[in-house]
């Protein structure tokens, strides 16, 4: 009788006792996670990591976390030597005759753009690069005075007693280009040379064995000097852009065609030259730095890690730290040079030192050393612009974040604030950078702005591409400029690139071909190695021809130069409603959700 009513009991209350073993289920569940992240160190990386590239997302995505030692992908924005290889350039195509290349180019590895706080072991010099000490003692025996180890670009003209080195050989002075820079350039030099010279009958053996070309082979001696039409060199007004460009032509041109150089200056990063001034330019810009501040409010975990590592490293901050771009910027200065993360100490040890970074300089020629334009730096950093915040409906991981943060980072990260910064802060700040730089590439005042600034750029190529294919002399355009200069032109051409970063000494070539079958000329568009003909508009699907670019079989794209013409004279404005670039630039009211 018993025994029947415990199975009838049991049976009556099976569901209490299903929901009784869940509870507890769940119980133990949520201890075990708690005891995981109070263990886990890395839990702010493990918020803000991973699949972090959803455009459409309304929140950072909580996603297993990554080796926060593991700073690689974020490296190659310093471009290691390494990383410098010839890829899918032409040169030579079967059937096809170079007839002239332009190339576009950032400057290579600088100082940063603020005033950092002393980093201990920050070296920004090389060591036992073969080009960098051939280049030096060229310069020293062709340029140096007398009693002088400064070497100077002697010529008449705006870059008169401009110093062709760095003025300090380990030190990141503030903006200025670094030896590392130097190498970046140099390599990339050498790459040209051995892609471009020979087909382009640039590089003929000089007479005298001196320089970098006494090693080639099959050449004819040199007898005249470089026309001043065959090389065309344009660079902006700023030492490091300037210092980059001579250095890759030293390695890509005989010394003596080096020493025969004109260096032209462009007024605008943009390289812009009669077609600058765009007021609708300026407004959309304006339009994206509020989207940019309000994406960053959205996130208050990522605020405070930005803090503390400008705290950590940036020494002049009157109005506090606000613009993100400019930490990352630090940061990077910090992991390009393989440098510890500094951390601060009381007790005014050398680490809590603020002693900036040395210009070593007089104040009255401190504008002339720094040469710090404006723009660079602040969209090319990584800009936070979107077409929505990505903050919006993630109250529970944000706050959940910031209590994390809250237990690693003080809550006043004043300067006087002891602490180091941990891979954590690293990988938080970058993850976020990144996801923004993104999202902002995809963005349509990002394309809008890129047409608007790099028309004047692309009429300026194009006018050379007529030139070199109607028998002009000219045979080489460098554009040494900025992060932005290739930010503009690859938004403006839809060259599809992951984010707004621009790497140093990165390179974007159009190389200009004629059929030795036909009178047909056509070019091809090469970014770091990688064809990108194929993802401009005009050149896409039945527009181009392919055709065998090397022996082992690899292909090439050869877009019509007429079509680049067309698109430059019918379809340019057409994305924006105009059709010419004075109207285009014309403000107008805006219409509904424009902005």
């Amino acid at each position: 009788m018993l025994l029947k009513e415990l199975i009838r009991f049991s049976t009556q209350h099976r569901t209490l006792y299903c929901y009784l073993i869940l509870s507890i289920w769940i119980f133990l569940l949520i201890a075990g996670m708690y005891k995981y992240i109070g263990r886990n160190t890395n839990t702010l990386s493990y918020i803000l990591n991973g699949n972090s590239h959803l455009y459409g997302s309304a929140s950072l995505t909580s996603t297993p976390a990554m080796d926060s030692n593991n700073f690689a992908k974020y490296k190659t924005r310093c471009t290691p030597l390494t990383q410098i290889q010839r890829l899918d350039d032409g040169g030579i195509l079967d059937g096809w005759k170079l007839q002239g290349v332009l190339m576009i180019i950032r400057h290579g590895d600088r100082g940063p753009m603020s005033h950092l706080r002393s980093v201990p072991h920050l070296d920004c010099g090389i060591t036992g690069d073969n080009l960098v000490n051939k280049y030096r003692s060229f310069l020293y025996n062709t340029t140096s005075v007398s009693g002088s180890n400064h070497m100077y670009w002697n010529k008449v003209g705006p870059f008169h007693s401009f110093p062709l080195l760095p003025l300090a050989e380990k030190e990141c002075l503030l903006g200025q280009l670094t030896y590392k820079g130097i190498a970046q350039l140099l390599h990339v030099g050498d790459i040209l040379h051995q892609i471009y010279a020979h087909p382009l009958g640039l590089w003929i053996r000089q007479s005298s064995s001196s320089g970098y070309g006494k090693n080639v082979a099959n050449s004819t001696p040199y007898s005249t000097l470089l026309n001043s039409d065959e090389v065309v060199v344009y660079t902006t007004r700023v030492r490091r852009t300037f210092q980059s460009a001579l250095a890759l032509l030293y390695t890509f041109l005989p010394t003596d065609k080096w020493l025969a150089l004109n260096v032209k200056e462009s007024h605008s990063i943009a390289f812009c030259f009669t077609d600058c001034v765009c007021q609708k330019a300026d407004a959309l810009r304006k339009e994206l730095l509020k989207t940019q501040k309000k994406a960053l409010n959205k996130q208050p975990m990522v605020t405070n890690v930005m803090h503390w590592i400008g705290n950590q490293l940036l020494q002049h901050t009157p109005n506090g730290i606000n613009d993100p771009n400019e930490v990352v910027d630090a940061m990077l200065t910090v992991m390009c040079h393989d440098a510890p993360w500094p951390c601060r100490r009381g007790g005014g040890n050398a680490t809590d030192r603020t002693t900036a970074i040395s210009t070593k300089t007089n104040e009255g020629d401190l504008n002339d050393v720094i040469n710090i334009d404006q723009d660079d730096g602040l969209m090319g950093g990584g800009g936070v612009i979107g077409g929505d915040t990505g903050g919006g409906g993630g109250g529970a991981v944000d706050d959940m974040a910031s209590n994390l943060i809250n237990d690693e980072i003080p809550a006043t990260a004043s300067a006087g604030s002891e602490g180091c910064i941990e891979p954590d802060h690293v990988s938080t700040m970058m993850s976020f950078s990144q996801w923004q730089s993104t999202r902002e590439v995809h963005h349509a005042f990002y394309k809008r702005i890129g047409l608007l600034r790099a028309y004047g750029m692309i009429r300026h190529i194009v006018s050379y591409m007529l030139r070199m294919i109607s028998g002009d002399r000219t045979k080489f355009v460098l554009y040494s400029g900025h992060d932005w200069t290739l930010q503009y032109l690859t938004a403006a051409l839809g060259i599809q690139t992951d984010s707004t970063f621009i790497a140093y000494a990165a390179r974007l070539a159009f190389e200009v071909y004629k059929s030795e079958a036909h009178t047909e000329y056509y070019f091809r568009v090469v970014y770091d190695g990688h064809d990108v003909t194929q993802q401009i508009d005009f050149c896409e699907g039945g527009k181009s021809l392919r055709v065998t670019r090397d022996s082992r079989g690899n292909k090439a794209d050869l877009c019509p130069i007429e079509n680049i013409i067309r698109f430059l004279h019918e379809d340019y404005f057409s994305s924006l409603n105009a059709t010419n670039f004075k109207d285009a630039c014309v403000m107008t009211t805006p219409k509904a959700n424009e902005f």
